[in-house]
């Protein structure tokens, strides 16, 4: 049954795109291969609050949508003053845009990640003064990681805060030499995931999830793939450690420090896949608007094979325990 003529199950969605006015030269290199004519409509709706935003979560049944600005965002700013400027004009300007439609709009700050004490601040007025609900970070920072000690100030203040920080793709700050020659590969077909799991994994077995058991790390797109590993990391780090030692498996934290959306994987083997390895309640709804499409996402969800406990979880329950919604 098509998405315009059957009633919706109540949704949440989490990685939904917006851009603030003056950042589209930082997502150049996102979108320097899109065909003009498609990047024409995804400018119209990344700046659209109002409109055909609002139109799709009606038909889709999405009650609320946390909105964040589109990558790179400021981790795409070599000048770290000026990114501490520049996020803080982006969570204003998403601030206003959520104190017009408070009920179906929340937000997540962007960060200049350049510094820990930076980050702090900015993730401190924008939870404490703007009511934003926690942080999307598009990968690394000019090529630096956030598994790094320099920043367990940031961590601190995550966790202390209670807010979730969703870690975004972003492109590899030196592409991998197995990449060369083909460019299909490099981004969000592949590239983004590998990028953006293994910073998940430098988090993990850097122990930043030991010395802060309260952070909430969201992953994108099924988990970048790290749910289907969870045995295998298990089964290698216990013959390989080099030295590393964990609390716990490296299994034990992800579906509890690190959970997941459905983003851009509508996949209906994949999401049992997932929940089989973590269980429902890691698993959360997301579009990966205006990227993928809403309609799809929405039937996808709806026609899964999930008890029902489990899908109102994943569709709308997960997200409002996380975000205390």
């Amino acid at each position: 049954m098509s998405s315009s003529n059957k009633r919706r199950i109540r949704k949440i969605a989490l990685e939904e795109h917006f851009t603030t006015p003056g950042f589209q030269n930082y997502s150049k290199s996102f979108t320097q291969h899109i065909p003009a004519q498609v990047l024409r409509d995804l400018a119209a709706r990344l700046t659209d609050f109002d409109g055909q935003r609002i139109e799709e979560m009606d038909r889709a049944g999405i009650d609320y949508t946390i909105l964040s600005q589109t990558g790179p965002s400021v981790q795409g700013e070599a000048d770290p003053q000026l990114a501490i400027s520049r996020a803080q004009e982006s969570n204003d300007f998403l601030a206003r845009q959520i104190a017009r439609h408070p009920t179906r709009f929340g937000g997540f700050a962007t960060l200049p990640m350049h510094t820990a004490q930076g980050a702090s601040r900015e993730l401190t007025r924008a939870v404490k003064e703007l009511g934003l609900k926690g942080a999307l970070v598009n990968g690394h920072t000019l090529g630096t990681y956030y598994d790094d000690r320099a920043y367990d100030p940031f961590w601190a203040t995550l966790q202390e805060l209670d807010v979730p920080l969703y870690l975004h793709p972003t492109d590899a700050f030196i592409s991998p030499r197995v990449l060369d020659g083909h460019p299909e590969l490099t981004g969000a077909t592949w590239g983004w995931g590998v990028e953006t799991g293994s910073h998940a994994l430098r988090l993990l077995f850097g122990g930043v999830f030991d010395r802060f058991p309260g952070l909430k790390i969201i992953l994108g797109h099924m988990g970048e793939g790290l749910p289907y590993l969870r045995w295998r990391f298990d089964s290698r780090f216990a013959v390989y450690p080099h030295g590393v030692a964990l609390e716990q498996a490296p299994s034990a934290y992800i579906g509890t420090n690190i959970v997941i959306t459905t983003s851009g994987v509508c996949s209906a083997p994949a999401l049992m896949g997932a929940i089989g390895e973590m269980g429902p309640q890691a698993v959360m709804f997301s579009v990966d608007y205006p990227y993928e499409s809403t309609a799809v996402a929405a039937d996808f969800i709806e026609a899964a094979p999930l008890d029902e406990s489990a899908r109102h979880l994943v569709c709308h329950g997960n997200a409002e325990r996380i975000f205390r919604l």
